[in-house]
């Protein structure tokens, strides 16, 4: 019987053709198969550099047919390179699948690792990366990725998101109603001729894109994580400046309320009272 095969999990250039590594060339060199997304964008890479290893597709509607293929090939003897059309496969696409089958089949799954969207935008983002949560592409549907967000907000990590660039604007949108207007950076076209890099605010952000006749290229999004949690609920100071800070921040009166009787446990009536004594306080005598 011939030895089973390897599967290779490959990560490819996001669009500069130099970020290829050795190692990625060698194996696709060698491999007998290579799965990936599109193999006519594929084909495109394995023709700049020579190689002739056949392709087969393997992508979200057609995983479970071709998975039972590929594992099959791999069960046989061949070593299959798996590769997405740009970055590390498995993130954010259905290249995890054919991992898992391939490891419950006792086949040796082995990463060849290279460039990857998320990593690179937050490399160059300037917020802060000891802690991160990779969010991936939010819901097309409005009503769905609110209600994501919301479930979101809560959150101390910075935050990664994919975003197609027809919906960037709604969904920077929906960023600012349910986060505030934090600090973000824009990544677009990563390593490409017409890359983009910008740290600002969310609303600034979408400004600037909303501007333009289209947006073009895939784009990550790098938000700044959830402020430290007050907890001095009994300090009507803090209460008046978790006001001042949030509604500084784009965030209504009301939305400005709940979240402060979320973070200090007081309930929303009594932060309600103390925030409109401040105000009517403040107001000059007539």
């Amino acid at each position: 019987m011939s030895p089973v095969g390897r599967l290779y999990v490959v990560a490819t250039p996001l669009g500069n053709l130099e970020d290829l590594s050795q190692r990625a060339l060698r194996i696709l060199k060698e491999a007998s198969l290579v799965a990936c997304e599109d193999t006519r964008r594929t084909g495109e890479l394995l023709a700049r550099y020579g190689i002739t290893a056949p392709t087969t597709s393997y992508y979200e509607h057609n995983e479970r047919f071709k998975g039972r293929v590929i594992v099959d090939a791999l069960r046989s003897g061949k070593d299959v390179a798996l590769v997405s059309d740009a970055g590390t496969p498995g993130v954010s696409d259905p290249g995890y699948r054919l991992v898992r089958d391939a490891q419950d089949a006792g086949v040796t799954v082995i990463p060849v690792p290279g460039p990857s969207a998320a990593i690179a935008a937050l490399s160059v983002s300037g917020l802060p990366s000891d802690r991160f949560l990779f969010v991936g592409f939010l819901a097309s549907r409005a009503s769905v990725r609110r209600a994501q967000l919301e479930e979101l907000k809560s959150r101390r990590e910075t935050l990664i998101v994919y975003e197609s660039p027809v919906r960037v604007v709604p969904a920077l949108d929906d960023l600012v109603a349910a986060f505030g207007d934090r600090e973000a950076f824009l990544c677009r076209e990563a390593t490409k001729v017409h890359e983009e890099y910008r740290r600002s605010r969310l609303s600034e952000l979408r400004a600037g894109l909303a501007g333009r006749p289209r947006v073009r290229g895939e784009i990550v999004l790098v938000i700044s994580g959830a402020a430290e949690p007050e907890k001095a609920a009994g300090d009507a100071a803090s209460v008046q400046a978790l006001f001042a800070r949030l509604t500084g921040e784009g965030r209504t009166r009301r939305g400005a309320v709940k979240e402060i009787a979320r973070l200090t446990g007081l309930p929303a009536r009594e932060v309600y009272r103390r925030t409109m004594l401040e105000e009517e306080s403040s107001e000059p005598e007539g």
